[in-house]
């Protein structure tokens, strides 16, 4: 007689949760929720704080290891670009500040000024790590706290800063804008470098112009760079060049927008220096990496 084969079924019951369990995991669950609730509370408390201080002076740091450089001298290149948040064809909700770094790379200025820098409250900070990576001295100034973090003007120098100072430009209660000014030693002067984002109404930009010109601080040779948001010709461009430039009338490469540029947004002004070449940067990498293309120039001090 065959053996009969027999199955056993086994079942495993689980013990029911006890009391004190559930409670136990009900104030971890509440408890997590106070603490997002408080950081958050943090968050907006510093924002608000911040915002009330706009513009300030947020950066000013030298690489953790220096370029060997020989001393600025009365030749020298800037550039000027405005990088939109570190948004380029991904837009906002996906920002690549390394694409916008390998473009700063391709110029490979002596001092570059930078445009909408955004810098997150959380995470890392690409412009520092922008910074490090090229080896490089940073300012930075926040013109106004976005939701993501502080937006402003950064100034990046293969030279140490010996002075920095924000200059508050908001002269509308629409647009909030600054300007960062550096300093340097060239020779047996003083050099002064200044970026800044200028606004879009044509009376305001003027006084922005204005009271960057008189400033007491600027002495000596002077180089404004930024977007100047001048789309057409208009008192505060006129300013900037019989002031800048000597009345010389200049061609000034178009930037945007970067993919097919139309504007001539931004430039390069000096004072106490000449510009010995002005050209727009549209290597395929800038046409992504921005709505802008950056501006680099060739100048030298003690020419007019």
């Amino acid at each position: 007689m065959p053996a009969l084969r027999t199955s056993k079924k086994i079942s495993r019951k689980t013990k029911p949760r006890s009391a004190a369990a559930k409670s136990v995991k009900k104030a971890a669950r509440k408890s997590a929720r106070q603490a997002d609730r408080n950081d958050r509370d943090r968050l907006a408390e510093r924002k608000e704080a911040l915002s009330a201080a706009t513009p300030y002076l947020a950066l000013v740091r030298a690489p953790s290891v220096p370029q060997n450089v020989a001393p600025l001298a009365d030749a020298f290149s800037v550039a000027t670009y405005n990088v939109h948040r570190w948004a380029g064809l991904n837009g906002a909700r996906a920002p690549d500040a390394a694409r916008a770094g390998y473009v700063i790379s391709e110029l490979d200025a002596d001092i570059i000024a930078l445009q909408e820098v955004l810098r997150p409250f959380d995470g890392d900070d690409p412009l520092e790590r922008l910074a490090e990576a090229l080896h490089l001295h940073v300012a930075f100034v926040a013109t106004r706290v976005h939701r993501r973090g502080e937006i402003g003007n950064a100034i990046l120098s293969r030279w140490p800063i010996n002075n920095v100072f924000s200059l508050d430009l908001s002269f509308s209660r629409v647009e909030r804008r600054s300007a960062l000014a550096a300093q340097f030693q060239a020779g047996d002067q003083p050099l002064s470098i200044v970026a800044t984002h200028l606004a879009l109404v044509d009376r305001t930009r003027r006084r922005q112009v204005e009271s960057i010109l008189d400033h007491p601080q600027l002495q000596g040779p002077v180089v404004l760079l930024g977007d100047m948001n001048a789309w057409r010709n208009c008192k505060a461009t006129r300013t900037l060049e019989s002031e800048m430039v000597g009345g010389e009338e200049l061609t000034w490469p178009r930037t945007f927008p970067a993919a097919r540029p139309v504007l001539a947004l931004d430039r390069v002004y000096a004072r106490g220096a000449s510009v010995e070449r002005l050209d727009a940067h549209g290597s395929e990498a800038a046409k992504r990496a921005s709505d802008h293309l950056p501006v680099i120039a060739g100048l030298r001090i003690g020419q007019i």
